[in-house]
């Protein structure tokens, strides 16, 4: 990753500075509750927290601005550091919220997360994005912070300081069904994409092997992107429910019109487009000359395949699999509405009893399982584009 020019003004780091400085002076940063069931009282960061908390962080964005303008390898290494600085004091800045807000005398009271809370570290992560990039070695410093600001939450949850939290308090209060969800969701997940991935490689193999097979095989694989999650979720509950109803086999196996078995059906549906293309495009791309080098070498039509094509193909198949693994994760929250076991069963909840932060804890573990997804995957390409060295 190169250094960036000096010089240049960079208006993607203006722009997200003025948005900050927008959500901290117009924005609630947090609200305090007195129990689950009444209204929140929304304070901003200067209401909350006072001026000194108030002026740091109003400063700090608008040395980030300044800097922003006429930015040397120097500032961008120090607009790093402000924008870590920043994400790192936002579990700081709750935890002191707290202490002066909460009332121990006061079991259920709870604090919320507002919008200039989110907007805060929302923008900070896009300012680490838009900054690593600027700077040599800028991603060993993004997971610096990340792993910063994860120690420092990690200890102030660990001694109680964000004990009223309302995420924390929800979570408390289900936590062993939120482990039950967490399993439910990986597993249906995990069988969605095992599945898929040996369907999918079959027809790939079989288009590459019979070419008039391409087009009625991607023309049905097409029309299942294009029914609604809901209504294929909808269509199947019928066929199974009869299917269930007249076989003691499947009704062993607990297929239903609802649960897991629609769910893990329609999930395979919607990962067969990425598996498949993605694996005929990367196949089909490899150079004909390259081929027949390889079969100039003496090597079998097997050797060719697992030696050759294979490995020059890998990296675009990753990324057909990281497609799939993070669509599949978004679509098993949805398939709580059919009774299937998931995250969205918070969401869902979340949202029939007007509970946001309920709503938060099945939101915030599906949002970075697909990010881990996305990591993994991402990682395993970038090692199989280099043939497996660093």
């Amino acid at each position: 990753m190169s250094a960036a020019k000096s010089g240049e003004s960079n208006p993607v780091v203006v722009v997200l500075v003025m948005l900050a400085l927008l959500v901290v002076c117009s924005a609630n940063f947090a609200s305090v509750q007195a129990n689950r069931i009444v209204p929140g009282q929304g304070l901003g960061l200067l209401a909350g927290l006072g001026w000194p908390w108030f002026l740091t962080v109003v400063t700090a964005l608008l040395v980030l601005a300044g800097l922003a303008l006429r930015p040397s390898r120097k500032g961008y290494w120090l607009m790093l550091g402000l924008s870590g600085a920043l994400l790192v004091q936002l579990p700081l800045a709750l935890a002191w919220f707290i202490q002066l807000h909460i009332n121990p005398a006061q079991p259920y009271a709870r604090v919320g997360l507002a919008g200039s809370c989110w907007g805060l570290l929302f923008i900070g992560a896009l300012l680490l994005v838009e900054l690593q990039q600027r700077v040599a070695g800028g991603n060993h410093w993004v997971k610096l912070v990340i792993g910063l600001v994860l120690g420092v939450t990690g200890l102030l949850i660990s001694t109680g300081a964000l004990a009223p939290l309302a995420l924390l308090s929800e979570y408390r209060s289900r936590s062993a069904t939120f482990w039950q969800l967490l399993y439910g969701h990986l597993s249906l997940v995990g069988g969605a994409l095992l599945v898929s991935l040996l369907i999918g490689f079959l027809l790939a193999w079989l288009i590459l092997a019979i070419q008039p097979l391409q087009r009625p095989v991607f023309a049905v694989l097409n029309f299942f992107q294009t029914i609604p999650s809901l209504a294929l979720f909808g269509l199947l509950i019928a066929p199974l429910s009869y299917l269930s109803a007249h076989s003691p086999l499947l009704q062993q196996l607990n297929v239903r019109g609802i649960g897991w078995a629609p769910a893990l059906l329609a999930l395979i549906a919607y990962s067969l487009l990425p598996v498949v293309r993605n694996t005929c495009v990367a196949l089909q791309g490899v150079g004909s000359e390259v081929i027949e080098s390889a079969r100039g070498m003496g090597m079998s039509p097997w050797q060719v395949f697992a030696q050759v094509r294979l490995p020059l193909a890998l990296p675009v198949i990753i990324e057909g699999v990281r497609i799939t693994s993070i669509q599949a994760i978004g679509l098993t929250a949805v398939a709580a509405l059919i009774g299937a076991s998931g995250f969205g069963s918070f969401i869902f909840q979340g949202l029939g009893q007007g509970a946001m932060d309920l709503v938060l804890l099945g939101a915030l573990p599906t949002i970075l399982l697909a990010l881990l997804a996305d990591a993994l995957f991402s990682s395993l390409g970038s090692w199989a584009k280099t043939g497996g060295q660093r």
